[in-house]
């Protein structure tokens, strides 16, 4: 198992300063609305690649009132031993991140080698019902899990995307540089494809792995990829230069592909489901990842659940909370109310009043 043994913030969000100690398996923590449950949640998120759960900015995750920068450090915990993790960002230069690992200066995409990390959240209640931007970033958070590179080769795919842009744009009624537009547009092709391998083994992997769970209490999603990438994407780049340009953006690619859902005992897509149903196949898609990385990789991801608990009865509320400690996983929950997490059985348990930390257990 690899779970983080020891979480401190330092002018994060509401917090000036917090330590938290938990345990491997559950982690439960509780607290008024306001109270700054989500902002120890979001804190865990930038332990990995990418924006953290909220997609805010650097500058936002700082605290108000604060000295300017923000500070998370963590220890990891794996089979190998402990990894002391550090990431935030410095006053002067609040939106530049710095990643430490073991006191080392790192890029943040190396986050992805020591923790997986997937999460839920309230705002993701409408992930099938809204924009494809939405589910292909939580496509690419399940992808990082098994493939941890894929951070990489999204950033290089997304730099050289946004450069190809720019150039188009400072170039619009003149001749552009061809080789540096082909250069660009072969580095967009090899990334992506790269992006798109990964992808493709994960989909097929989680929908073989949601085959195997059957429902147990939650609608099982049937799950594929959308892409409409050419084979040939450098090529296809090349003729649509004018029409690109005219856009203000590439309009072929994987930054254009999406996770398509479907109700599998209804045959319906998952955006015509209820909200309940909806849910329900969001905590089965997160189970079934949770056990398909464990299998891969011999350690599940850590999980962050935001208020999971609030919209489930009580059976519904037992068979997660023993789906969850059957995972293998550290899984970090939060709600308002104690007694929704009566049946989580053995947990760390802590509740969070005028910005501290007490055991609750």
């Amino acid at each position: 198992m690899v779970w983080i043994a020891r979480l401190g913030l330092t002018d994060v969000r509401s917090h000036a300063a917090l330590t938290v100690e938990a345990g491997p398996g559950l982690v439960v923590i509780t607290g008024e609305n306001g109270a700054g449950k989500t902002n120890i949640l979001e804190a865990a998120s930038l332990l990995v690649p990418g924006r953290g759960l909220r997609r805010a900015g650097l500058g936002e995750v700082a605290r108000v009132g604060g000295a300017g920068g923000f500070g998370i450090a963590a220890r990891v915990m794996a089979a190998g031993g402990g990894v002391e993790i550090g990431t935030g960002a410095r006053a002067a230069a609040p939106e530049r991140r710095v990643v430490r690992i073991n006191g080392a200066a790192r890029p943040a995409a190396a986050l992805g080698e020591w923790l997986a990390m997937v999460w839920l959240t309230p705002a993701m209640d409408r992930l099938f019902v809204e924009a494809p931007a939405g589910r292909r970033r939580f496509l690419d958070r399940l992808v990082l899990a098994l493939h941890p590179g894929h951070a990489r080769e999204a950033l290089r795919y997304d730099a050289a995307m946004r450069a190809r842009s720019r150039l188009l744009a400072v170039e619009a009624g003149r001749s552009a540089d061809p080789a540096w537009l082909a250069a660009l547009e072969a580095a967009m092709a090899a990334h992506g494809a790269a992006m798109a391998r990964a992808r493709v083994d994960t989909v097929a992997a989680l929908a073989e792995a949601l085959g195997a769970s059957g429902e147990d209490g939650f609608a099982r999603p049937l799950i594929a990829l959308a892409d409409d990438s050419p084979e040939d994407l450098a090529a296809a780049l090349r003729a649509g230069r004018a029409r690109d340009a005219a856009a203000g953006r590439a309009l072929s690619g994987p930054h254009r592909a999406d996770l398509q859902v479907v109700h599998a005992a209804k045959g319906v897509p998952a955006a015509r489901a209820s909200t309940g149903e909806q849910k329900a196949m969001l905590i089965a898609l997160v189970l079934a990842h949770a056990a398909l990385v464990r299998a891969r990789t011999g350690a599940a991801p850590v999980m962050l659940l935001d208020e999971v608990a609030a919209h489930l009865d009580a059976e519904r509320r037992a068979r997660l909370f023993a789906r969850l400690a059957a995972s293998g996983a550290q899984v970090w929950m939060t709600g308002t109310d104690r007694a929704l997490f009566a049946e989580a059985g053995a947990a760390t348990r802590l509740h969070l009043a005028a910005g501290r930390l007490c055991d609750a257990g």
